[in-house]
């Protein structure tokens, strides 16, 4: 069956139906935007005939019911009409030919440097006529008085101010270019003699307006909310994509349910925000509207497969737990209240549950896209549960799987529905291993390659080493703790790279993380280039420090580092030993042997 219909419809009749309502926009449209020279550049276009490109509308009176609202600055009463199509995609064109041609009062754009400005347009009647060349030079605009200035706008140029002053002065205002008759008439009044030359600019000008074709495209109302999101985005490419939050935002809108106030809060309208809530912790500030949705999603998919599961229901009569797109936008308003305070709550526990892993920063984190999967086994779970050793302990090993096998990058939603299940399943049922747990495998030379701090396996590591209790070579306090108290730290060479380069060490084997770890920026200016030997007796020996060698053995252990090799400048042991160290804290956390005896590089 077909899904649309195309056809053609005259600019001023799909102008009128703007103007009376019968044509809007839905609500997740973002507002109008074009700046002076594309309107400029859009009028010339339609006055030279060109096509510029086709309106695309959504017959409404659908299953899917969108708020809607009126194009900019055209004015109804008390009451809205109620629309009879939405526009899709024509909206920066359509707004402005009805701004432009339609309505009394100055165009609200903005300059080539995005400064909001006020402008009138008309056409220089003259210079059109010189030939179609000129049209585009023909169009000018000029300040809400209708005025041109010059030197700083002490000296007027041009006056557009009365009807009189345009007839005289030859100029067409393009509010008149539908229905010219009352210019018309003052044309005759206040410039006869060039009346003759007025007709001319109507038949080649105004007519190719007023005779002016879209080629229309209008989805009909049987259309998906999903097919309506998918089309908007196909031909909004030039624009910022379209999120599921937005497009969920106008159906509950429709239902008079006001989504954007609960998420971001009103004052007018007394409602408390709910991402001001969760992002109080700091671990949650990085969270959005559309990972609520998300969770949300999980949520209800997971009990409805279960009901489905209890009913009796076989194959594919068994609803899916999902994630995906089409799943969010099928969340319905009474879903979303079932559960949002429930998943907000999910969420909260969530950093609770990072906090206990030893996360106390967002940009730590490994994957942010794991934080829904985990809110959602979480809100799921009884209040504590989550902390029994026997379900934390499986809690942990599924998320730090998911970290240091790399498995939550790239498209992750079917990795998140079964996860969502599988954990479930495990920690209520004692059901298998997650396909997570099972499929996360950490190679031993992904050591030797993982150099980007960026990495969600290297961030992992990192706090896997931080929750062994490092120390800092010169404050001697956790680093963890150092970090809370805001002292500057990073992540630096334990041999530094000029004494590597010296040495004629690989770059690739001293730039890996095994030969990194974190300490303050003032352990790090007291190590300098220097070899380990010599940087370690000048720290131990700081008036600051005063470590004797058995503490400073300890500091350099809570680091997995072997102070004989670092005393010895012994690269290539130290290496080994802290390479061997990694592992292990590896497959502790994993809960999975690793292939120790693959080779480790030289």
């Amino acid at each position: 069956m077909t899904t649309f219909d195309s056809t053609k419809r005259s600019l001023s009749e799909v102008l009128a139906d703007i103007t009376n309502g019968k044509i809007q926009l839905p609500d997740f449209q973002r507002g109008w935007i074009w700046d002076d020279d594309h309107v400029q550049s859009l009028l010339a276009s339609i006055a030279r005939s060109f096509p510029i490109g086709a309106v695309m509308l959504l017959e409404t009176g659908g299953n899917v019911r969108f708020q809607v609202r009126p194009i900019e600055h055209v004015p109804f009463g008390q009451t809205i009409p109620e629309a009879e199509s939405l526009i899709l995609d024509g909206q920066q064109r359509l707004t402005t030919l009805t701004q432009v041609l339609k309505l009394t009062k100055p165009v609200k754009t903005r300059n080539n440097k995005g400064k909001a400005i006020e402008r009138y347009y008309y056409f220089d009647i003259s210079l059109a006529l010189e030939g179609p060349e000129h049209i585009e030079d023909a169009i000018i605009a000029v300040e809400s008085d209708r005025k041109v200035k010059t030197n700083f706008g002490r000296d007027i140029e041009l006056d557009l101010s009365t009807r009189e002053l345009e007839c005289k002065n030859f100029y067409f205002p393009c509010t008149e270019i539908i229905n010219s008759d009352n210019w018309e008439e003052s044309i005759h009044e206040f410039a006869p003699e060039k009346a003759k030359d007025y007709i001319q600019f109507r038949k080649q000008v105004l007519n190719a307006f007023r005779h002016y074709q879209l080629p229309i495209i209008e989805l009909k109302k049987e259309t998906t909310k999903e097919a309506v999101c998918l089309v908007f985005e196909k031909v909004n490419t030039g624009g910022v994509p379209l999120s599921v939050f937005e497009l969920i935002t106008a159906t509950y809108a429709a239902d008079g349910y006001n989504l954007r106030d609960d998420w971001f809060g009103s004052d007018i309208r007394k409602v408390e925000s709910r991402q001001q809530r969760i992002h109080q912790d700091s671990l949650l500030s990085g969270i959005e509207a559309t990972d609520l949705l998300q969770t949300i999603t999980l949520l209800h998919t997971y009990e409805k497969r279960q009901q489905d599961i209890v009913d009796g229901k076989t194959g594919k009569q068994i609803s899916p737990v999902s994630a995906k797109r089409t799943a969010i936008l099928s969340l319905s308003l009474d879903a979303y209240k079932t559960w949002v305070d429930k998943t907000e709550r999910g969420f909260i526990t969530a950093a609770k549950f990072l906090r206990q892993q030893c996360f106390y920063a967002l940009g730590d984190i490994p994957y942010s896209t794991q934080i829904p999967a985990l809110a959602a086994i979480l809100t799921h779970l009884q209040d504590g549960d989550w902390l029994t050793p026997v379900i934390n302990g499986k809690l942990s090993r599924w998320y730090w799987c998911g970290v240091l096998g790399e498995l939550y990058g790239g498209a992750i939603e079917t990795r998140i529905a079964n996860d969502v299940e599988e954990v479930l399943a495990w920690i209520k049922n004692g059901a298998e291993e997650p396909r997570t747990v099972r499929e996360a495998v950490f190679q031993p030379d992904r050591l030797n390659s993982l150099r980007s701090r960026q990495s969600a396996a290297y961030k992992g590591i990192n706090t896997l080493v931080l929750r062994e209790g490092a120390k800092d070579f010169f404050w001697k306090d956790k680093i963890q703790n150092l970090d809370q108290a805001d002292v500057a730290l990073d992540i630096h060479h334990i041999f530094p790279v000029k004494w590597c380069k010296a040495q004629m060490i690989d770059w690739k084997i001293y730039d890996s993380i095994v030969n990194k770890t974190p300490i303050s920026y003032k352990a790090n200016r007291k190590i300098g280039g220097a070899a380990p030997s010599y940087y370690l007796a000048k720290l131990q020996t700081d008036e600051n420090v005063q470590l004797d060698d058995v503490a400073m053995n300890a500091i350099l252990e809570s680091h997995l580092i072997d102070p004989i090799a670092m005393r010895t400048d012994n690269f290539q042991v130290f290496f080994e030993r802290r390479f061997q160290a990694l592992l292990n804290i590896i497959s502790n956390a994993m809960g999975k042997k690793i292939g120790l005896e693959t080779a480790i590089a030289s």
